[in-house]
């Protein structure tokens, strides 16, 4: 076979045993990448390519929508602090990896969170008695990596680089025991891919360190922490932060989507966020200071403490259609490894067998391995091409020849001098020669004295095409190849025999967590324990004058009430309540403060259907399942949000809902719904109950109860005030009670007497008053309509001095063990018991 039979698809396929992610993949990258066309683009390491869909839905994101700066408290300034959040979950989530773990420091850039490290991190210059700390680095290491040692030396602190090499030969067979006399802190940094080879190193080499295992935490007593390069490594590849905790994990974005750029993170984790001390502050990280003395009090949280000013919020922003583009194109980091990989392994197999016409090799391909597994190797091949008398052709003449074919390639060092050194064979000595002969980073002096100063790399992204690596393999034979072209077929067939990994081999087992998808995890038990009823259930019925007249459970969240007459009392409140709630395309949640139009859509539950139907006028209904098969969780998409500052872990509910939702609403979102295995306590836990109470999606409490007295009252103020009046509907009882959106709603009593009860017997139920409920200008959107109003929020600001409030919330107390399911109903009595002051 010669080599233009090798350069074919079908050899192509014989050796890739993954290409593309199922569908039309040259359907897709005309579609998504059109700017690109005629182009072959095999710099994805430096930086990938966008898609153009990820641009259209972000400018429709951010023009029609209002994002704030954060650091304030406007409805602008929440959404984007929310949607802010919602991202950081993401990034998280991408990583197999939660905030109980990690947090995420925005910032500039990889290099930015590798200095934020390095003027953070708590360096010791030592004393008399005691070694001070260690700056350690893998020799194969990016510039930004060892310029960490300026830093340090200013410290007197050691910088010991470290070659590859060393690692394991210089190891110690077991594992140091811990010194509690020396808590000197080292930090040692390594790549989880080198950016100049693609070598892949062992995120073992994590724990190694830690346990101080390996060479040089081996040799030096003290705290190991590990900062783990991997900006390099996420590009094309699944990280799973379970597999290898590091306690430093810097990282670019635009690596992985192509946009936006001048946006990185510094993933910390939490056990690790300790130590790192910053001298200066800016906006946005003091909980508290003096300007006129030197008073200081930082923010607890280790992410504000560290993004000093206002995040680059638009570009965070952008982040989350990013990661929708990227997912829907490729479906997981995994497909996009075996995809990448099977480019370049087929790559290397050609260039490596190219000869020319006298037999001579083309090629000095600078590899550890020889693309046996997207394990040890990424979608990276580095090499110098050789002219048939074996001399190396410069890397600027070959970049310049590529830029003739409209091939795009990166040349030089790559900003890692540790591993051009390494595989090129240039000295210390020599490179400080070839400064003295005028060559410096960057520049297109590729030889000096007949040697070279650097390489040329290729490297693949997840849109890269087979065409890509023909154009590129052609380009090479038509231009550099001494004719006639040859192959040496039986380097090419031993190469062919190398196999690639199964998937069960894979050490990324849990990539499909980053995409949402969780592959085990069984109910847990409900709670029960945590629904502790007050005293022994045995006080006799009090037959007082207050009485239920009405309860309404709200099944999704700002959506409009379900009044019932009689209804379940689960673990977390009212059955069903507060269960499901809408979310935008950034998985922010949609409240009626956003988007009014949520008080139109009437969902309805019914109990021996199993269903929840969505209704709304001119809309046919749709419905989804009240109760799933524990089963089928593995299959629906695991999305973490925010409510009310509490993170909950969901499932989505399926495209025909979230096609229903976005027709509607006339915006991309989705209905969602808390996992069921998932609890969620409330913040607050009340004086009398043992534990705290368990919550859905609600804001503070299982129940809010509002008086009927109380909105008369409110309701006699508004028609009282000259100004107030916003027309009679807003006057009707029914009008004001329904904008409250209480669960329970009570007659019998004086106004406001219910802010001074402890405790109320509702039926055969007993409940613990959990505090008052503030009041928002959502209390101003007329339920019926959705239009908003400056109603019943003025006349309740004027009647309450301080915080606004109206209503009180509730806990449920139930004997632990009960195996009888509570029913509320509508006329029940209710006996109530006050505070005792």
């Amino acid at each position: 076979m010669d080599f233009h039979d090798l350069c074919s698809f079908e050899s192509f396929q014989q050796c890739c045993d993954q290409y593309g992610y199922g569908g039309n993949f040259r359907d897709v990258v005309e579609q998504e990448f059109r700017r690109s066309k005629g182009v072959t683009y095999l710099d994805h390491a430096a930086a990938t390519l966008y898609p153009e869909s990820l641009l259209r839905d972000y400018f429709r994101d951010i023009s029609t929508n209002l994002y704030g700066n954060p650091h304030s408290h406007s409805p602008s300034s929440s959404l984007t602090h929310d949607t802010v959040e919602r991202v950081r979950d993401r990034v998280l989530q991408h990583f197999n990896t939660t905030s109980k773990e990690y947090s995420v420091i925005f910032t500039s850039g990889c290099t930015a969170a590798l200095k934020l490290v390095a003027e953070s991190f708590p360096w010791s210059s030592g004393a008399k008695r005691e070694a001070g700390s260690f700056f350690c680095y893998l020799t194969d290491s990016h510039t930004s990596v060892v310029g960490m040692r300026g830093r340090t030396a200013a410290l007197g602190v050691v910088a010991l680089p470290v070659a590859p090499q060393e690692l394991r030969t210089r190891a110690k067979d077991r594992v140091q025991g811990e010194d509690a006399s020396c808590q000197t802190p080292h930090l040692f940094c390594y790549p989880a891919q080198s950016n100049f080879s693609g070598r892949k190193y062992p995120l073992s080499h994590v724990r190694g360190i830690q346990a101080r295992r390996l060479y040089p935490a081996c040799d030096l007593p003290g705290r190991w922490f590990v900062l783990l390069d991997a900006a390099s490594h996420v590009g094309c590849s699944p990280l799973s932060l379970q597999d290898c905790p590091a306690d430093f994990i810097p990282i670019s974005f635009y690596k992985i989507f192509g946009f936006p750029s001048g946006l990185g993170a510094l993933l910390v984790h939490n056990d690790a966020a300790g130590i790192l001390k910053k001298s200066y502050f800016g906006g946005g990280t003091a909980a508290a200071y003096l300007s006129g003395e030197d008073y200081y009090v930082q923010v607890e949280n280790i992410s504000d403490r560290f993004e000093d000013g206002t995040v680059s919020f638009l570009d965070i922003i952008a982040l989350n259609h990013a990661f929708e583009s990227l997912y829907r194109i490729t479906g997981s980091m995994h497909n996009i490894q075996q995809h990448t990989f099977g480019l370049a392994r087929y790559t290397y197999m050609l260039l490596s067998s190219l000869c020319h016409g006298n037999g001579r090799p083309v090629a000095q391909i600078y590899t550890e391995g020889q693309f046996e597994s997207p394990i040890t190797q990424g979608a990276i091949l580095n090499f110098n091409l050789l002219d048939s008398s074996g001399q190396i052709i410069g890397y600027s003449q070959v970049d310049r020849m590529a830029s003739l074919y409209n091939i795009h390639v990166r040349t030089g060092c790559f900003c890692n001098t540790g591993a051009c050194q390494a595989f090129l064979g240039i000295s210390s000595q020599q490179m400080k020669r070839n400064l003295q002969a005028g060559h410096v980073c960057g520049d297109n002096m590729d030889l000096v004295d007949g040697q070279p100063t650097g390489s040329v790399r290729v490297s693949f992204g997840y849109m890269s095409t087979f065409e890509d690596c023909q154009k590129f393999l052609k380009f090479v034979a038509e231009c550099f190849v001494e004719k006639p072209v040859t192959v040496d077929q039986v380097r090419l067939q031993k190469l062919k025999t190398v196999g690639l990994p199964s998937e069960e081999s894979n050490e990324h087992p849990s990539v499909e967590i980053s995409n949402g998808q969780i592959h085990k995890g069984a109910e847990k038990k409900s709670a029960e324990a945590s629904r502790k009823r007050f005293g022994d259930g045995g006080s006799k019925r009090p037959g007082e004058a207050y009485t239920l007249t009405n309860i309404y459970i709200y099944p999704i969240k700002s959506c409009s009430a379900y009044e019932v007459q009689d209804w379940p009392v689960g673990p977390l409140g009212l059955l069903y309540d507060r269960g499901w709630m809408v979310v935008n395309h950034n998985g922010v949640c949609l409240s009626q403060k956003r988007e009014t139009r949520l008080c139109l859509i009437r969902p309805q539950v019914h109990l021996a259907a199993n269903k929840l139907f969505l209704q709304a006028s001119g809309m046919e209904s749709v419905s989804v399942p009240l109760e799933d098969d524990v089963r089928l969780h593995a299959d629906s998409r695991v999305c973490h949000s925010k409510v009310c500052g509490d993170r909950v872990e969901t499932m989505d509910c399926g495209d025909e809902a979230a096609s229903w939702l976005s027709d509607f609403l006339g915006q991309p979102c989705r209905l969602i719904r808390q996992r069921p295995d998932y609890t969620r306590e409330m913040k607050k836990k009340p004086v009398d109950a043992a534990d705290s109470p368990l919550l859905s999606l609600v804001n503070e409490a299982q129940y809010l109860m509002i008086n009927r007295a109380s909105v008369a009252l409110i309701q006699d103020l508004m028609s009282s005030r000259q100004d107030g009046c916003e027309g009679h509907q807003l006057l009707h009882t029914q009008s004001v009670i329904s904008r409250f959106r209480a669960n329970l709603v009570i007659a019998g009593a004086e106004p406001f007497e219910e802010d001074n009860w402890s405790h109320l017997i509702i039926g055969d139920t007993r409940f613990m008053v959990a505090g008052r409920c503030g009041r928002c200008q959502m209390i101003g959107v007329d339920q019926d309509t959705g239009t908003k109003t400056k109603e019943p929020l003025i006349s309740l600001s004027a009647y309450r001095t301080g915080k606004v409030t109206f209503g009180v919330y509730l806990s449920h107390q139930d004997p632990e063990g009960s195996a009888r399911a509570n029913v509320l109903s509508v006329g029940s009595l209710i006996r109530a018991e006050p505070h005792n002051y």
